[in-house]
């Protein structure tokens, strides 16, 4: 892009000292056209001192002429370059807003429009981290509250029952804080799918099976993450399990397409329609839910990120005999990754 930028710079000095000799050449080939030329020529000749005068005057109205009709090339160059400058220096001085303004198609407005693109990713990365970090900070505070107070209980009351209770609040801020990692992980980083294909199916029989819940696979495979999957199926069935109860159901089939459609189903009490799309949202909490209410944390939201990375698609669709049913659909692997 740059070497473009001095291609042209030098194309454009050449060409105005291609228009200093045209201009040279006609402006002689003129006064030899005229009827005095060849004697107006000839006086030019003999009186070196005329010559001299006239050569400065041509010289000088010539650079002139070819000086007004560069500025508004170069002051074009120059302007969009100091734009541009100025607003890379705002943006790195901490104003996030700053973009720079695109004009033309040529190599700067391309720039420019790279450095906008540039500056909408860091600001969007930036604005979730810190919505990442309030949100992070708010869940945390419930489990190190609920430590708290078993701590101060078990000063004057020892009992197994409280150590049990701190025991499971820090696995749930350790479980917390591994997911923190992975969200931000997904976010920042470009996580390449590993070559071949898993068998799904084994994935979601082992994580029901831990939980207790039913399931019904069939063995399909996909291309994919192992440990990235697992956490998809963990978090899907573990949200059924919280909201839905032990009669949750997991099922794997593959539809007409070839797809691989893995269902949750559970019989709690439904999700509105309006906040389907919602919960998907990193620590999204209903209005109607209270301050201490169960929220949905990053669990849905990882599953999202990881099923975009798979090139699948989640959503939750309402059971017809109550509940919530979430829908997991992902390409089969390319022909040359499958086993058989």
């Amino acid at each position: 892009m740059i070497r473009h930028l001095y291609l042209r710079i030098y194309l454009a000095s050449l060409a105005a000292l291609v228009s200093v000799v045209v201009l040279c050449a006609l402006l002689w080939r003129w006064i030899a056209g005229r009827s005095d030329g060849l004697v107006l020529l000839e006086r030019m000749h003999s009186d070196a001192l005329h010559l001299h005068f006239d050569g400065i005057a041509i010289i000088i109205g010539i650079a002139t002429l070819v000086a007004l009709a560069m500025y508004p090339v170069a002051r074009r160059l120059t302007r969009q370059l100091e734009n541009l400058s100025a607003s890379v220096e705002r943006f790195g001085n901490g104003d996030l807003s700053a973009r720079a303004d695109v004009s033309g198609h040529d190599e700067v407005a391309r720039l420019a429009s790279s450095f906008n693109a540039t500056a909408d990713h860091v600001s969007l990365l930036l604005d979730a981290h810190r919505r990442l970090l309030m949100n992070a900070s708010h869940e945390l505070r419930s489990p190190l509250a609920r430590i708290r107070m078993a701590l101060a209980l078990h000063e004057t009351d020892p009992s197994p029952a409280l150590l049990r209770s701190m025991e499971k609040d820090c696995s749930e801020i350790d479980e917390q804080i591994e997911e923190i990692l992975l969200a931000s992980k997904l976010e920042t980083t470009d996580t390449t799918l590993p070559e071949g294909s898993i068998d799904l199916s084994v994935i979601v029989a082992e994580e029901s099976a831990r939980l207790g819940l039913a399931f019904d696979v069939v063995s399909l495979d996909v291309r994919g993450d192992a440990r990235l999957l697992r956490r998809l199926t963990r978090n899907l069935l573990e949200n059924a399990l919280k909201h839905g109860g032990a009669d949750a159901t997991a099922v794997l089939f593959a539809d007409s397409d070839g797809n691989r459609v893995m269902q949750v189903g559970d019989r709690g009490p439904g999700i509105p329609e309006a906040e389907r799309e919602r919960i998907f949202e990193p620590f999204y909490r209903p209005e109607r839910s209270s301050e201490t209410g169960s929220g949905w944390g990053l669990g849905l939201s990882l599953v999202r990120q990881i099923s975009d990375l798979h090139g699948g698609r989640i959503r939750c669709l309402p059971r017809p005999e109550g509940g919530c049913l979430f829908e997991l659909v992902l390409p089969p692997p390319p022909r040359t990754d499958r086993s058989d």
